[in-house]
């Protein structure tokens, strides 16, 4: 027999069990036990929702665990009858358990593939008032802020009958203890392994060039004592584009580049461009780069799945304005830098929907630094010369974006 059908007759026995009883047994037993008849999972590596139903309204508790990092989620006695094929690993979880503690006792143990926290947590009774649901948000977060939640918790109840958030309102997460942090960017180089991006007239793979010019970048910043420098990858590799911006988080990045080199079917068209997140591009080339770019964790055989209907729109919902601000600043920062020494496309800078964009804390842009499309900017993406040129006017940038966020924050 399937464990999934002997869930399903542990769950027939226990209500036998219970109506079996006399009334007043069956209202306490009724009372102690808790029946999860549904569940379901949604998202990706940034953030993954997570919803359990149940017939009466449970209590909850909400704990972290390191080595391995784990979300644990405790109930009370709770028969689990749910298909076990409804909660796969998926997006920020690569293990999920559950089952029974105790007398009295249940947990739910989702073990996570970096460091996570619940945005927030909470029983709602369901809409077709059948029960009620037990709904939790997880987000990709830093090492530094999993740490710290790991150290503020208490093993104490929280949540209760009126559905109210997890408990972690008090807990102070991504502080450190007052020592200096370095300013930690990461370069995010496009493509990699089987997904080899655009492809030149001389046929020159946009993932090479991305990668050449991530470490030329990297190396014209390791000068600076205060700056650290993390790559999305350092090898010939394929990394999905939620797993990129989970990096970005993981690492406290105080900004993120993307390194990239279009190709497009007008051959004439050549220069850089910068381009920032928004829900609605600048102009239909914008636009059809961002669809493309979009679309190449389909295209490597990666499943991005279907979202569930209770999984909002990320894009918007978790970029917030401030970011988006210094987004823009950084993108000013490095056309600067670009003009008059390398060639521009015009109105250089563009914004579109870019899921590589999408870190709600973290400043991000994406540089397109020429067109592979085009024989002459070909011709410079492969140029040792012109690429250790262009990446210190990148890094210029950077340290002069890095200089303008730090005087920004003395006159607070």
């Amino acid at each position: 027999m399937t464990r999934s059908f002997l869930r399903v007759m542990a769950a027939i026995l226990a209500c036998l069990t219970i109506l079996s009883l006399p009334a007043a047994a069956q209202e306490r037993a009724a009372g102690s036990r808790h029946l999860a008849f549904g569940a379901r999972i949604a998202g990706d590596e940034l953030r993954t929702r997570v919803v359990v139903d149940f017939e009466t309204e449970p209590q909850f508790e909400v704990h972290y665990l390191n080595d391995p990092k784990r979300v644990i989620i405790d109930l009370p006695e709770t028969v689990f009858a749910f298909d076990e094929d409804a909660l796969p690993p998926r997006g920020l979880f690569e293990m999920i358990r559950y089952g029974a503690m105790g007398p009295g006792r249940s947990r739910m143990v989702f073990t996570a593939i970096g460091p996570v926290e619940l945005e927030n947590a909470m029983v709602e009774p369901r809409e077709d008032g059948r029960g009620h649901r037990f709904v939790f948000d997880a987000v990709a977060t830093s090492d530094e802020a999993f740490a710290s939640n790991v150290r503020g918790q208490q093993w104490r109840q929280a949540g209760g009958p009126t559905g109210a958030q997890s408990g972690m309102q008090g807990v102070t997460v991504g502080e450190g203890a007052g020592e200096a942090r370095p300013f930690t960017i990461v370069l995010d180089p496009g493509h990699g392994g089987i997904d080899a991006g655009a492809k030149g007239r001389a046929g020159t793979d946009e993932k090479d060039v991305t990668l050449a010019f991530a470490k030329a970048v990297a190396a014209a910043l390791e000068t600076s004592d205060d700056i650290r420098v993390v790559l999305t990858r350092d090898d010939d590799r394929f990394i999905a584009l939620g797993e990129r911006v989970r990096i970005a988080r993981q690492h406290s990045a105080d900004l993120m580049m993307s390194i990239h080199a279009d190709s497009i079917r007008l051959p004439e068209i050549r220069g850089a461009t910068v381009y920032t997140l928004s829900d609605r591009a600048s102009d239909a080339m914008a636009a059809d780069l961002a669809r493309r770019e979009n679309r190449v964790d389909e295209l490597a055989g990666v499943a991005t799945g279907s979202e569930d209907e209770d999984v909002v729109d990320i894009l918007l919902d978790l970029t917030r304005r401030e970011t988006q601000v210094f987004s823009v600043g950084l993108a000013r920062s490095v056309l600067d830098r670009m003009r008059g020494e390398i060639r521009l496309i015009n109105n250089p800078h563009r914004f579109a929907g870019f899921s590589v964009l999408r870190a709600p804390d973290v400043p991000s842009l994406l540089v397109e630094l020429g067109y592979l499309s085009n024989a002459e900017d070909e011709k410079l993406l492969i140029d040792e010369e012109w690429r250790a040129k262009t990446a210190g006017l990148l890094a210029d940038a950077i340290k002069s974006f890095r200089a303008q966020v730090f005087a920004a924050a003395k006159d607070l």
